[in-house]
């Protein structure tokens, strides 16, 4: 895609990379406790309980988070292998 993109022409490549860019800083958002967005739960997890959350349990959100994040991401290497092994 990048390739087709760049060869358009550079607004089109500039226009491809913002797109990218801005899909990237979404997905950080999500409430993954590896992500961005977890840290952003802690942090109102803290100003509700007016205490922050225990060494333990940020330990078992960022394990958790990160079996999420990973098993997303070969369900994501198994879809793509699965449509270039169709082609």
């Amino acid at each position: 895609v990048a390739t087709d993109s760049a060869r358009s022409g550079l607004e089109s490549y500039i226009s491809f990379l913002a797109l990218l860019s801005i899909s990237l800083g979404v997905l950080n958002l999500f409430p993954i406790p590896v992500l961005d967005g977890g840290h952003l739960v802690y942090y109102l997890i803290e100003m509700i309980k007016g205490s922050p959350v225990s060494e333990r349990a940020q330990m078992l959100g960022y394990q958790v988070g990160l079996v999420i994040l990973v098993g997303v991401m070969l369900l994501a290497f198994y879809n793509d292998i699965n449509r270039l092994a169709a082609n």
